[in-house]
């Protein structure tokens, strides 16, 4: 899987009527098998990007093109579970509606794997009201996995976490992407989570990728190490270099 971007852009009208520039004239390529962040402030054009890689919203113009054909799995800033169903129900409508009871079977037991492997093996038939926000950020993260993807999209999934949830999950999710292999690309406004997930880190700023860095730190991340603190301090010097 390769995916080429060239020369989107993307414009909204605001409240007043006025025009938002979202995103101007963005290119980049992304290989399979590497995990993308793309970071910046609120408002920069990050999510509005990720979404058009997910199809979720057209560009006004510049082509996303895939090598080949790809699934996808997006997570959101939030759950978005449906609260009247149970985790294991909400997995389910990942499926198609299984006519045959193999189809059944096969679903269920993908459904098992799945949550197994983000640890809620014992929360099928939890409520999502019955969930921590870590436990349900897993729940989401399962549903993901439920289609099998080549390519994961990461919309600030850890953003509403408390700080020692959002340290341990992060990690989790390193594992994971690792195990299976997946594309991922994530987009933060956190500085350490860019260099604790990115192998490259795309700098946005008013619509425009106006940076990228190459990470080459082997995994997993020692976040303390001079090292990825180095890291750290590169993005920044780049924020503030292009805000003057």
């Amino acid at each position: 899987m390769k995916l080429n971007i060239s020369s989107l852009n993307k414009t909204y009208k605001g409240p007043d009527g006025k025009t938002i520039k979202a995103l101007v004239d963005c290119s980049l390529t992304i290989e399979g098998g590497s995990f993308t962040v793309i970071a910046g402030r609120s408002g920069c054009g990050k999510t509005t990007l990720l979404k058009m890689i997910a199809g979720l919203e057209q560009a006004d113009s510049g082509i996303v093109e895939f090598s080949t054909p790809v699934k996808t799995g997006f997570m959101f800033q939030d759950h978005r579970l449906l609260p009247w169903l149970t985790v294991e129900q909400n997995l389910a409508l990942a499926f198609p509606h299984p006519k045959e009871k193999t189809e059944r079977d096969a679903m269920q037991n993908k459904i098992q794997e799945v949550l197994a492997m983000v640890g809620l093996a014992d929360r099928a038939a939890s409520l999502p009201r019955e969930l921590s926000g870590g436990m349900a950020q897993r729940a989401a993260l399962a549903r993901c996995l439920c289609r099998n993807p080549e390519l994961l999209l990461l919309d600030e999934p850890l953003g509403s976490l408390d700080a020692f949830t959002r340290i341990q999950l992060r990690e989790e999710l390193e594992k994971l992407g690792q195990q299976l292999g997946l594309t991922a690309i994530l987009v933060t406004h956190d500085i350490e989570e860019a260099v604790f997930f990115g192998e490259r880190v795309l700098l946005m700023n008013d619509g425009t990728i106006e940076d990228a860095l190459t990470i080459p730190l082997p995994r997993p991340r020692a976040c303390r190490s001079t090292a990825f603190q180095e890291y750290c301090r590169k993005i920044e010097d780049s924020i503030l270099r292009n805000d003057t």
